[in-house]
């Protein structure tokens, strides 16, 4: 019907095209100009040649088309529709992945839900319909491997990479097909951690850990107010230093001097001397209690971070207050620093992480996508990425900007400190005593431990303060509430089949909040 429709058309054009280059012949007062017949009918065949050559091969309606297609049909949008031809057997091809209705605010009923496959007598009207060059283009052209159909005059482009081919009615629509969803990738094996030693010689909660470069020994601060250093080997106590009046919060030491740096509840920030094992620098400058510092990998730099809201960057030689770090409205928990931009990294009980410019002492991101105080944050050694943890989940991001990566859901407590290590194992402790170890990568909870208390102590006293693991990722040490430090390896008997991972190509939820 459409076919002759567009027949109709061509030819109504060329009679009216005829009829304007007759009346050009046509004098004022009505009269024809006398003009040769020869010279008429050779300026006609030429422009019949010229305008309409490419339509004239096509066959002319037998039929009085007038009668069966009214000129103003529409439907209530303003759509011209046509009748179905009557006497005539006509089948469509509904192309596509779905069964479309014919037109817009027509209902899919039984009736336009069926797909129909062409008549034979449609497709041979179809053809007669292409112009003869084009039928037998087709007829020549080869057909395509894999025994694809392929409709008279289509087209010949290739199917683009990662197209896929949908069988039914011939449809062949990948745009509309359904994207699979993002599964999350198998995780790396990691053999489980067990316990092995029990250190204890605090008085008090054991409140953080360090371990030195040379990997010989380690050193943590207590509730107790002191400082002591161990050996790492043998878990021996090798020298205690006191001088805070508080609980000492933080540790560490220096991988370019001699140096310990300790800070506390009592406001102070204490260099020590490890020849002398005396205090030998003093930073004064934080109003409150100093939860947390940490040294520059590259310059004589050290960051601390304070209940009174702020970070304060120190020169280690000078004593000098460099920058007072001001952003954060509750107390920042926990800052690391980075030779990479942003050098200095900060997590705070306002629930925020701000990333900061070191030279210019300023905000450089605040991320907010925390709902809960953010008492730990850790640095992948390897990859430029970051992790930090909180009561409603670990979040892992993206430098510079810190660019939102995953969540790790799971471990529903207060993470008090986070650790990594270079072979993608991330340790999270909280403060009822589980300790939670994940892959990296792909956020697998590939092992839960909840280690006994100490015999005398309460179970509530079960808490994790602090983790590191040791130079040689050999070792996790944690500080603990019933006043000792854990002291995990790697179970060396354990093989892939004896501790499978149990995953599922589960879909990912990346939610941002």
């Amino acid at each position: 019907m459409v076919e002759e429709v567009q027949k109709h058309s061509v030819h109504t054009l060329v009679f009216r095209s005829l009829k304007r280059t007759h009346d050009m012949f046509v004098a004022d007062n009505g009269k024809p100009v006398p003009l040769d017949e020869e010279s008429h009918k050779r300026k006609m065949a030429i422009k019949l040649r010229n305008e309409y050559g490419p339509v004239l091969h096509m066959p002319t309606s037998k039929e009085n088309l007038k009668e069966k297609v009214p000129q103003s049909a529409s439907d209530s949008y303003g759509h011209k529709q046509y009748p179905a031809n009557q006497g005539q057997e006509v089948e469509y091809l509904v192309s596509g992945t779905h069964p479309y209705p014919p037109g817009p605010g027509v209902a899919l009923t039984a009736d336009t839900k069926i797909q129909r496959m062409p008549s034979e007598s449609a497709a041979q009207s179809l053809a007669v319909a292409l112009p003869a060059s084009q039928a037998r283009a087709d007829a020549n052209r080869p057909v395509p491997a894999g025994g694809e159909y392929r409709h008279p005059g289509a087209s010949d482009r290739s199917q683009p990479a990662g197209a896929v081919v949908m069988e039914g009615g011939n449809a062949k629509n990948s745009a509309l097909m359904a994207k699979k969803a993002p599964t999350m990738p198998k995780p790396q094996w990691h053999p489980p951690w067990k316990l092995y030693r029990v250190i204890s010689g605090h008085l008090g909660w054991v409140r953080c850990i360090a371990v030195e470069p040379g990997n010989q020994w380690f050193v943590t601060g207590s509730a107790d107010r002191t400082i002591k250093i161990w050996d790492l080997a043998s878990g021996k106590l090798k020298l205690s230093l006191t001088g805070h009046i508080s609980t000492v919060r933080g540790v560490i030491v220096s991988t370019r001097s001699p140096y310990l740096f300790s800070c506390g509840e009592d406001k102070q920030v204490k260099c020590w001397d490890l020849e002398y094992n005396k205090v030998i620098r003093h930073y004064h400058g934080h109003l409150s209690a100093v939860y947390g510092l940490d040294l520059h990998p590259t310059i004589d730099v050290l960051v601390t971070c304070s209940r009174d809201s702020t970070a304060r960057i120190w020169d280690v030689r000078t004593k000098a207050s460099v920058h007072t770090l001001s952003g954060h409205t509750n107390a920042v928990a926990t800052v690391r620093c980075q030779a990479a931009e942003p050098q200095i990294i900060t997590g705070s009980h306002d629930t925020t992480i701000r990333l900061w410019d070191l030279v210019a002492g300023k905000t450089r991101v605040t991320l907010t996508n925390h709902k809960k105080s953010v008492r730990a944050v850790v640095l992948h050694p390897r990859h430029y990425t970051f992790a930090s943890g909180s009561p409603d989940n670990i979040k892992q991001w993206k430098f510079p900007d810190g660019s939102f990566i995953q969540n790790l859901s799971g471990h529903n407590a207060i993470i008090n400190t986070l650790t990594v290590n270079s072979d993608g194992v991330l340790v999270s402790g909280a403060d009822n005593g589980t300790m939670h170890l994940w892959d990296w990568r792909t956020g697998y909870n590939f092992q839960r431990v909840h280690a006994a208390v100490q015999p005398g102590s309460l179970d509530s006293e079960s808490g994790i303060f602090a983790c590191a693991f040791d130079q040689s990722e050999s070792r996790l040490l944690t500080a603990e509430a019933d006043k000792t430090i854990k002291v995990y390896k790697e179970d060396d008997t354990a093989t892939e089949e004896t501790h499978p991972v149990s995953w599922k190509p589960e879909i990912i939820k990346r939610k941002r909040f």
